[in-house]
């Protein structure tokens, strides 16, 4: 049998308060309404998602069509071992970059990823990609409402897709 007296049933109490109080304030506060309303701001662009051949994605996600431009750098390798983790990144040097994409050829569906950038951010992005098998990279650069491209081949050893 415990005995709730003397300076260890103090000690006790203070620490339940001090926990009780200490749960109390952290419901309080908004952990999930920033990145609800941040967000909310854009569509998820499920069509593009959807194709499976890279033209009809970048058509889907763009609306036009892209040229070539040295101001974009893809960076990946040219013989992956691993078909499941491919390291891909995208660096440039045009100004007002507005979105990024990645497109893989050979992949059941061809876009891969898309990210959308806030005015003055840092354009770059570095992933990890599947791919199925020997493929296409393409890295499209939305900047100043046009659209610049970057192409690679990346060979695969052990398929990433179920392969």
């Amino acid at each position: 049998m415990t005995t709730t007296t003397g300076a260890l049933a103090t000690r006790r109490l203070i620490l339940q308060g001090a926990a009780s109080v200490a749960l109390l304030g952290l419901g309080n506060l908004p952990f999930a309404a920033a990145p609800a309303r941040a967000a909310a701001n854009d569509k998820y662009p499920e069509e593009a998602f959807k194709q499976k051949h890279e033209a009809d994605a970048i058509k889907a996600l763009y609306g036009k069509t892209a040229e070539p431009s040295d101001k974009v750098k893809l960076d990946a390798p040219e013989i992956a071992e691993n078909g499941g983790v491919v390291p891909v990144s995208v660096t440039t040097t045009l100004d007002k970059v507005s979105s990024i994409s990645f497109f893989v050829t050979e992949n059941p569906y061809a876009l891969a990823a898309s990210y959308k950038f806030a005015d003055g951010t840092i354009p770059g992005v570095a992933n990890r990609l599947k791919m199925a098998k020997t493929t296409k990279l393409v890295a499209i650069v939305e900047a100043d409402g046009k659209l610049y491209s970057a192409t690679k081949e990346v060979k695969v050893t052990v398929g990433g897709c179920g392969g």
